[in-house]
């Protein structure tokens, strides 16, 4: 080698030297100067666990009379989906999208298939009103595609045992096994001549259904033993049609133990709902427009809600599984904020319920490692505010609710893996994921007056730059509406650049902080 090459390629290897002690350097100042400070987020860059793509879920249901979800969502005039709903459900990004709820317990499934002219009327038991089937299996399922979403039905599990549904005026309207295994072979027989003639030579490979919708809520539903002993009838009808079906069996109430004894073998997931989600107390101002006169206090009062009845709910639920070693993962197929009045509260348009939202998503996400399908909120409606979604007839504009928002900007900008904030200030509510060296972190700034600071260091990286995405309405109660559907759009920023990076989260925001990070 000629002596000016190698002098060339010492220098070049030298600054490479250099270079690196200088990020060694820099990762450790960024990590003693955080270590040293009261508002240090310190992150422990060591993957967790995977973070399923179905988090950010969603679940559609007919409502009758109460709420003409399905029915407004579609275009009578053009015979299809409305535009502005595809669109903003698309922009939403949902990973999976349920249908059923308390209808399955009366839906007949082959009533939404075939020319749509031809399919009868039936009736909402639950929510009043007539249905159209307008909306049936191939209506779902091509509007999942066009989202790029993942479909998941809920089954007729019998009617989950309601003796009335088995005599009704109309007939029996409950499903055993093979009516809803005859189902997973129409969805998913490559050959299934039945579907064919109906327009889908393709079979819609469908892998996610739940079995049993809120079984054990009442007294007219099945017993525990009953419904599992249908639970594994049911697994083995539709799992002899196709064996790689992900099920997903009821464990509410306390019965996921003796599910997971019984069943466990033949289901995926245990189900579970996070109802409930309101305020005991006579004095609560989160009833009607009382916290219109006392918003802070309807602020305390959401952020004590979540440890008092989520949290504790899901603790339990992972005590049992952990007891019987299982592995199944838990699904969160339905919960919301419950108000008074019933789904139609008002504080849920208004930015008031934003970091509530925030703090439930995040629950759920750190609890990644069991949990994986769930959601914060009902999904499409034109009246219902716990709804993600809200679109307006005959206006054509449809726009996300806070919680539709929070969901929104969680589920687009995340990690493929878990990891641990080992450090971060009092105030600030923090989910953190990882995809290769860039972090993200979902805050929620719990406080309801004051911006919070905090500046950012990862053990063994060197933070090098980022951006951070932005839900801060400066007046609590900011409100979306029809005339303002972006109202809770995010704003972008750039992460200033420093030996030290820091960030101020303004009060009551929601964000998402993108950092950009090299290895020591």
């Amino acid at each position: 080698m000629k002596r000016r090459q190698f002098l060339t390629n010492l220098t070049g290897a030298t600054a490479g030297a250099f270079a690196a002690t200088q990020l060694t350097a820099l990762a450790q100042a960024q990590s003693s100067q955080a270590a040293s400070s009261g508002s240090a987020i310190v992150i422990d860059p060591q993957p967790q666990f995977e973070i399923s793509p179905h988090l950010y879920m969603q679940f559609m249901e007919p409502l009758g009379v109460t709420d003409s979800s399905v029915e407004a969502s579609w275009d009578y005039n053009k015979d299809d989906w409305r535009k502005d709903f595809i669109d903003t459900t698309k922009d939403l990004a949902p990973g999976m999208m349920r249908f059923g709820g308390l209808l399955s317990r009366y839906y007949k499934w082959r009533e939404g298939i075939g020319p749509a002219d031809k399919r009868p009327l039936y009736r909402n038991y639950v929510w009043g009103g007539k249905e159209t089937h307008r909306v049936g299996t191939h209506e779902f399922v091509d509007f999942c595609r066009r989202v790029n979403t993942e479909p998941m039905y809920c089954v007729n599990f019998l009617g989950d045992g309601e003796k009335r549904y088995f005599t009704t005026p109309e007939g029996n309207r409950t499903g055993d096994a093979k009516e809803a295994a005859d189902w997973v072979s129409y969805t998913n027989d490559p050959d299934h001549a039945e579907r064919k003639a109906n327009g889908s030579a393709q079979p819609f490979n469908l892998k996610y259904w739940q079995l049993g919708n809120e079984t054990s809520y009442g007294n007219a539903c099945f017993k525990k033993d009953e419904a599992i002993t249908h639970t594994i009838d049911f697994a083995k009808a539709m799992r002899a049609r196709d064996k790689s079906l992900k099920l997903i069996g009821w464990g509410d109430n306390g019965w996921a133990g003796d599910l997971v004894d019984r069943a466990g073998e033949h289901i995926d997931y245990v189900a579970v709902h996070m109802m409930g989600q309101s305020p005991v107390g006579r004095d609560t101002v989160l009833v009607g427009n009382r916290y219109q006169a006392a918003p802070e206090r309807a602020w305390n009062e959401l952020m004590n809600l979540i440890g008092t009845r989520i949290e504790t709910k899901l603790l339990g639920l992972e005590e049992a599984l952990a007891k019987r070693n299982s592995k199944l993962g838990i699904a969160i197929t339905e919960g919301h904020l419950s108000l008074q009045p019933h789904n139609a509260n008002p504080i849920l348009t208004e930015w008031l319920t934003g970091v509530y939202h925030a703090r439930v998503m995040n629950l759920y996400q750190r609890h990644g490692n069991t949990v994986k399908i769930a959601t914060g909120a009902d999904y499409n409606g034109n009246r219902w505010t716990t709804n993600a979604v809200i679109h307006q007839v005959p206006t054509g504009a449809s726009y996300l609710l806070p919680i539709g928002a929070v969901m929104r900007l969680f589920k687009r900008h995340n990690g493929t893996h878990g990891v641990v904030a080992k450090s971060a200030p009092n105030d600030l509510d923090l989910a953190v994921s990882r995809s290769g060296n860039k972090f993200f972190l979902h805050v929620a700034n719990m406080n309801y007056s004051s911006a919070t600071e905090a500046t950012f260091a990862i053990n063994g990286f060197t933070v090098t730059g980022g951006k951070v995405f932005e839900i801060a309405p400066e007046n609590p109660r900011h409100e979306v509406s029809p005339q303002n559907p972006d109202a809770f759009k995010p704003r972008e920023h750039a992460l200033p650049h420093g030996d030290v990076v820091k960030w101020r989260f303004p009060a009551r925001s929601v964000s998402v902080v993108e950092l950009e990070c090299r290895a020591a």
